[in-house]
């Protein structure tokens, strides 16, 4: 079987697919346009795809006949037509569970960086400019006791939680499609619809898997319903935020602050006024930037496309109906 990996990953997971006596493509040059990349894709029996620059779509699955598997180096698949690979019997394989600890880590560095105003704060350092003491200037908050609601409660949001409470014995409300009854019980977080997730958050923390209708569901009205004092944290995927809206939102003061590791677009264009303002925290989509996290997740990668070479069924799968027999 032929694997095209479109671009560098940690050496564990090719040392995986080696072993098992694949053969890995990787591309000459980076980055790929779109036709470099349709045409490795036409070589290959299976796709390990790093990043969303590409979508697989009906386009790409009638362009590419001869894919029989696709493993994402990701957790996320909004960038894949499901419902089109799974009619096509094409298993799509994510990472689960390998990242959730580093990127619950990043929104709670956000939302303590946002609470404190850190990125306004070292820009101010950076320019020599730390002037004389101020009791009132740009004074953050505190977390201790406050309400955080968590859109999206799966593992990386339990890890939110859980960290949140710990360090700043915060109240954990949620709202999910299906009930976390784990959390409930573990960290006592209390089933809120949408509507008394906006409105009683005092971080409203996004981590929910991203789907076309959901785009720009955090949009003007909505950030009106919320707290003055409320911080927004998203490091899902930028689609969720009207970054426009947003923008309104903290310059007319609806709400008191965004941390930011997803952007809408992505990435962030350096002259993005919402990058001026002393209430925000913006990260380059670094939530699984760990040592530890990006290895995991070659390794679930690689034994995504094993299992399929093998006859098998993924063991990360996000269309588990598919088996795969091919």
């Amino acid at each position: 079987m032929k694997v095209f990996v479109n671009k560098k990953i940690p050496e564990i997971g090719i040392e995986i697919l080696k072993k098992e006596g694949l053969e890995v493509i990787f591309p000459e040059n980076e980055p790929l346009s779109h036709d470099e990349w349709l045409k490795y894709c036409q070589t290959a029996d299976a796709i390990l795809s790093i990043g969303n620059d590409f979508k697989y779509n009906k386009e790409f699955f009638d362009a590419c006949p001869n894919i029989k598997a696709i493993a994402l180096y990701s957790v996320g698949f909004d960038h894949v037509d499901i419902k089109e690979a799974t009619e096509r019997n094409i298993p799509v394989g994510n990472t689960p569970d390998v990242l959730s600890r580093a990127t619950s880590d990043v929104a709670f560095l956000l939302m303590q960086s946002v609470a404190r105003r850190t990125s306004y704060n070292f820009q101010k350092v950076k320019d020599g400019n730390w002037g004389a003491f101020d009791p009132l200037h740009a004074l953050g908050q505190e977390l201790y006791g406050k309400t955080i609601g968590i859109f999206g409660l799966g593992r990386i949001g339990f890890e939110m939680a859980k960290k949140s409470q710990s360090a700043f014995s915060m109240n954990i409300i949620y709202h999910n499609r299906r009930r976390n009854e784990e959390a409930e019980k573990e960290l006592n977080a209390a089933y809120v619809s949408f509507e008394e997730l906006v409105k009683d958050s005092d971080v409203l923390s996004v981590h929910a898997n991203f789907t076309a209708e959901q785009k720009d569901l955090f949009n003007e009205k909505i950030f009106e319903k919320m707290k003055p004092d409320a911080i927004f944290i998203n490091t899902a995927r930028g689609g969720f935020h009207d970054e426009k809206a947003l923008y309104k939102a903290l310059t007319e003061r609806k709400i008191w602050g965004a941390g930011l590791d997803v952007t809408n677009p992505e990435p962030m264009l350096k002259d993005n006024p919402i990058l001026e303002l002393s209430n925000v925290c913006v990260l380059p989509h670094i939530g699984s930037a760990t040592i530890e996290a990006r290895s995991g997740m070659a390794r679930l990668a690689a034994e995504n496309i094993v299992a399929v070479a093998k006859g098998q069924r993924m063991p990360n799968c996000a269309n588990p109906e598919v088996y795969s027999p091919h």
